[in-house]
């Protein structure tokens, strides 16, 4: 389920580029949330509260979790899938939220990357997963962020415990192994250097090596329309081919849809595998204030439907979407 990578080029402009790979058509429409709302962790009476500080424009898996997106801080994050997540066992009394709020959770509260990895190692709280809809099995993710300095994070729970990468060198995040096994993956392919050989199947060791060598390789330039065109060719060159299944691996799949974000002029991009053309929405002509309601831009089936260009004034009010939990299914 997918590959995320981070652009940086000269001038502050920062652009991180994601894929999202799954088995079948994951339900995705675009939201705008504003600051001021108010959320529940929905796991029951431990649930954590919070009201956002931050508004946010994000992309859910089936309208009942953010699974991508950039808040109007430029803080982006990104969930992708990690086989070898094992959350903790959850006492029922740590205060907690469910998986599909933890990077909704980010977004809401944090401007920096530096802010969220402070608080996610000083505060004891739980992650609960929850069963994938239309599936037997319960959702294994870990979450990256980025910024508008450039600094990145990954965040991990293996074996039971929160496993932080903090570092503006960690540009690249696939699905598994684990990131530091995925790290070990980097001095090999240094050795042999990308323009004599470099991987190419869909397995996420090989689109992390590609990934990894391309982000680096483009130019690194402080024009936007140069540095978003190469973050686009980067994340294509690393997607799955649409049709493309593996029942047992889910996140060796097709890539669904793409997004790329401009953290420098808060910029979301987003490309369909069945859309034509990528669209775009900028977060400044977005009304993010606590008396704004919730906006939606409906994707239709397999996110089919066609938008070009800007299109910010195409969304439409909402009742926001209902997060997932053991309160909600």
């Amino acid at each position: 389920m997918c590959t995320r990578l981070v652009y940086l080029g000269r001038d502050g402009r920062v652009i991180t580029g994601r894929s999202m790979d799954w088995k079948e058509d994951i339900g995705t429409n675009i939201w705008a949330l504003p600051r001021g709302s108010e959320r529940s962790g929905e796991v029951g009476p431990a649930s954590m509260t919070w009201t956002a500080e931050y508004g946010s424009v994000v992309a859910t898996a089936y309208d009942i979790a953010t699974t991508d997106g950039m808040n109007e801080a430029g803080l982006m994050a990104n969930l992708l899938w990690l086989p070898e997540s094992a959350y903790s066992d959850w006492d029922g009394e740590t205060p907690a939220m469910s998986i599909s709020l933890w990077a909704q959770y980010m977004l809401d509260n944090f401007a920096t990357v530096a802010e969220a990895v402070e608080h996610a190692r000083n505060e004891d709280f739980a992650i609960v997963t929850e069963q994938v809809p239309g599936d037997d099995r319960l959702a294994a993710l870990h979450l990256s962020l980025s910024d508008a300095t450039g600094d990145s994070a990954i965040m991990e729970y293996i074996d039971g415990e929160l496993v932080v990468h903090h570092g503006r060198d960690y540009q690249v995040m696939t699905n598994s192994p684990t990131f530091d096994k995925q790290l070990a993956l980097v001095e090999y392919w240094d050795e042999i250097g990308g323009t004599v050989m470099l991987p190419g199947t869909n397995r996420p060791a090989d689109r992390f090596a590609r990934a990894r060598f391309y982000v680096d390789a483009v130019p690194q330039v402080a024009d936007r329309a140069t540095a978003t065109a190469s973050v686009f060719s980067v994340i294509r060159n690393v997607s799955v081919p649409h049709g493309i299944s593996t029942p047992d691996a889910p996140h060796i799949s097709s890539t669904r849809w793409r997004t790329v974000a401009d953290h420098k002029d808060r910029i979301y991009y987003f490309e369909s595998a069945l859309m034509p053309n990528a669209f775009w929405l900028e977060l400044d002509e977005i009304d993010f204030s606590p008396e704004s309601d919730a906006q939606v831009l409906r994707l239709g089936p397999e996110q089919s439907n066609v938008f070009a260009g800007d299109a910010s004034d195409q969304m439409a009010t909402a009742e926001p979407f209902s997060f997932l939990g053991p309160q909600t299914a």
